[in-house]
């Protein structure tokens, strides 16, 4: 394993973890995911950015022991385990070197890592640190996810260090952004599933990151942006206000009445030249899901009804949609019941948190019938009416 070259004494220390299936014990991985750590040598110190998992902690150290020099600084852009969770180990080896994180992040060390507070020195927004002929800037960036984010930028070679801010879900041998279009599925699914909750921090610190000359963007996680503006350019639309002619439909359906209901709505959508994703929450990937939300107008969550209430995989991408708060306009519920209960009061409170128009819901009794597909027909019409109403970007 060897240090990997992305700038005149800058180098990338990848971690790539190939076969981890889930993040959190939550989010699915398809496509694994690294654990990017960057070492700048300066004139007169040599700084690391950020660390690595601890399942790669191993991997990380012998990273740096390939560089074969000292290290007098460690930057902590963000205390989640998954960057800073290597800190201690790196401290241990090098012990001269001294961490630089925000306030809130120099907490969170002591807390989750119990790191020596002696060897922690604080910053904030616009400080810099020189490393004799290189010099850093400190950008506080938070929400993105947590509270206590910074970004780090390195001045004379104008490199942006954001950490999560960009990153994206990947274990790839390509150093930097080569499949353009793999690169941002993987991005737009870690925005989605972790980003999209913090849409409103996360406009606000793209502005202020808008005035400072940026050549190359370098995320903890995923592969390297040597074109800063496609990854920018594209968490601008997501962050934006702007949706798109989308309707995402998650759905469960036990003996097939809810099914019905589902598969007229989706004739009835692409009749009317609207865009319609369906999810069978049975077996979806959650992060598909997810990324639908991004874009959508409208989401229609269509579930029977189970012991008074909805069935719990609604239940669930109820809470999800409710968690991670997209930009969508309208909601709407449809399904089945066989003698009561209080289906779309339950989904509707799941729902709170959605910034949404609520649209008549079509709760049937048992199968459905021709007045039932009738109030299917309208729900389309109310759908494409609202569509009509509002900002779309192009699908």
């Amino acid at each position: 394993m060897h240090l990997q070259q992305i700038s005149t004494n800058v180098h990338a220390a990848v971690a790539r973890h190939w076969d981890r299936e889930l993040f959190d014990e939550l989010i699915p991985l398809p496509d694994g995911t690294s654990y990017n750590a960057y070492l700048i040598e300066g004139s007169e110190a040599t700084a690391l950015i950020d660390t690595a998992d601890p399942a790669k902690q191993q991997e990380l150290l012998e990273l740096l022991d390939d560089h074969g020099g000292g290290i007098d600084i460690l930057i902590a852009n963000h205390a989640e385990q998954d960057h800073s969770g290597s800190i201690p180990a790196v401290l241990d080896c090098y012990p001269d070197a001294m961490v630089y994180c925000t306030a809130k992040c120099r907490d969170m060390l002591i807390d989750h890592l119990h790191v020596d507070e002696q060897r922690i020195q604080t910053v904030a927004d616009g400080d810099t640190l020189s490393l004799g002929n290189m010099t850093l800037r400190f950008i506080e960036t938070p929400w993105v996810h947590w509270p206590e984010t910074m970004s780090t930028y390195l001045e004379e070679q104008r490199i942006l260090f954001p950490c999560d801010f960009f990153g994206s879900h990947l274990a790839t041998s390509n150093l930097y952004v080569q499949d353009r279009a793999r690169v941002y599925e993987a991005a737009k699914r870690y925005y989605a599933e972790i980003m999209m909750p913090f849409r409103k921090p996360i406009k606000k610190n793209l502005g202020k990151l808008a005035d400072i000359d940026i050549d190359m963007i370098a995320p903890s996680h995923g592969p390297i942006y040597r074109d800063p503006d496609f990854i920018m350019d594209a968490y601008r639309d997501w962050a934006g206000d702007a949706v798109k002619n989308e309707v995402v439909l998650p759905y469960v359906s036990m003996h097939g009445s809810t099914r019905a209901m589902v598969d007229h709505l989706i004739d009835a959508l692409i009749e009317r030249d609207i865009t319609v994703k369906p999810f069978n929450l049975t077996t979806t990937d959650v992060g598909q899901l997810a990324i639908s939300l991004v874009d959508a107008a409208t989401l229609v969550i269509a579930s029977p009804t189970v012991l008074g209430g909805p069935h719990p995989a609604a239940v669930y991408a109820a809470y999800l949609a409710n968690a991670l708060r997209p930009k969508t306009r309208f909601a709407g519920i449809m399904g089945s019941y066989g003698w009561g209960g209080r289906m779309e009061n339950k989904i509707k409170d799941l729902i709170s948190n959605l910034n949404v128009e609520l649209l008549d819901p079509v709760i049937i009794k048992g199968y459905p019938r021709e007045s039932d597909y009738a109030s299917i027909d309208a729900l389309a019409d109310e759908i494409l009416k609202r569509h009509e109403q509002i900002e779309l970007t192009e699908v």
